[in-house]
């Protein structure tokens, strides 16, 4: 799974897709049988990538040292199975408080906790997860997925392969045959400096903004922990899934001549912690967003209603609200940015190749009250 940046899109486009985390990954002890046990595996696993996607590179370089069996690749995480359907950058974002590099896993071929994850058989398993995200966000785009769904066999393979391959050129030539139009304001458009619109083009002719709406597909990750921390190095470990809380809601933009920001979405995503008592803030205005300003670099259609049920009732938030509730840290895509800046950019820039943006949050709850 290299990276093959081309001249297609944005720079922040090229940022992710070339983005990679270092893993130092450990063969459980109770697999091997050998002696000395077998070195730890060095790889880079892409972020917009999926860690059963790495069995053909980790699989031989422990194979000599596993007992007979059926091999089924799995991981953990300071004992946290690894559910692999979430891509490894959003997995890595939401354990990893503190980034650890290299981030040390541990791999099994044996023992599948089925009571704990979804069956991943092979990379058939995790290309059909894949587009059955697609087909939930072009559905959430568009009100259908018929695009997707009027895929060509070639033009499956080819999307397919070139997340595989990181070929970012590819990806967008296939990717764009399925119009799956994301809501721009001219508040990103002067963020995005490569963008090939200008932002007269998006006026009427009498020189006024239209009105834009859009439906963003959004996947939220929220941690919620009891505990007080300063550091991120002393964010407590997580010991069960059942610390996450898992949100799939779409945020829907009206377009009103105003900047809907980041924070403007947070609070649409998580109305139970903002509730009325919302924190003071100012509007933005097209004036105040710098030209060239730059940030460093489930389901509602589904083939499958098991594969549905398991991955998306989860834990929702609403069952830990608090009134002294606050955000610790939040992420997209390893970054942690500014509230202010305009979630049209945030979205058009940082979403995954299956058009959901995820989002990472770090909530501090301090009285949790079951709802």
């Amino acid at each position: 799974m290299g990276s093959k940046g081309g001249v297609g899109g944005s720079s922040a486009q090229k940022y992710i897709w070339e983005g990679a985390i270092p893993l130092q990954i450990h063969l459980h002890e109770s697999e091997v049988t050998t002696l000395p046990p077998p070195a730890p595996a060095l790889i880079l696993a892409p972020r917009i990538g999926y860690l059963p996607l790495l069995a053909p590179k980790i699989k031989p370089f422990f194979s000599s040292s596993l007992p007979p069996g059926v091999d089924t690749i799995w991981f953990e995480y300071n004992g946290l199975p690894l559910k692999w359907y979430i891509p490894t950058g959003v997995l890595f974002d939401l354990l990893c408080a503190e980034p650890e590099r290299p981030w040390n896993l541990t791999v099994h071929f044996r023992g599948y906790p089925g009571n704990i994850l979804t069956p991943c058989e092979s990379e058939d398993s995790v290309k059909w997860s894949f587009i059955n995200s697609f087909k939930e966000a072009a559905y959430i785009i568009n009100g259908n997925c018929k695009n997707v769904m009027n895929m060509s066999q070639s033009d499956q393979l080819e999307l397919w392969r070139s997340i595989m391959d990181g070929n970012l050129d590819t990806y967008l030539r296939i990717s764009s045959k399925l119009k799956l139009v994301i809501v721009v304001d001219d508040f990103s458009i002067q963020l995005n400096i490569s963008s090939p619109k200008s932002p007269e083009s998006t006026q009427n002719a009498d020189g006024t903004t239209p009105a834009k709406t859009g439906r963003i597909p959004v996947r939220l990750y929220v941690r919620a922990i009891n505990e007080d921390f300063d550091e991120l190095e002393a964010a407590p470990v997580v010991e069960s899934w059942d610390n996450i809380s898992y949100i799939n809601r779409p945020v829907e933009i009206h377009g009103d001549g105003k900047c809907f920001t980041l924070y403007d979405a947070v609070v649409k995503l998580l109305p139970e912690l903002f509730g009325e008592k919302l924190p003071p803030k100012d509007d933005v205005s097209k004036e105040e967003v710098e030209v060239g300003q730059k940030l460093s670099p489930e389901e509602t259609i589904k083939s499958s209603t098991e594969r549905s049920g398991e991955m998306l009732n989860e834990h929702i938030v609403s069952c830990c609200v608090s009134d002294g509730a606050e955000i610790k840290l939040l992420r997209i895509q390893g970054i942690e940015p500014k509230m202010e800046i305009p979630f049209a950019w945030v979205v058009n820039n940082l979403m995954n190749p299956e058009y959901f943006l995820h989002i990472c949050v770090y909530v501090k709850i301090q009285e949790p009250i079951t709802i």
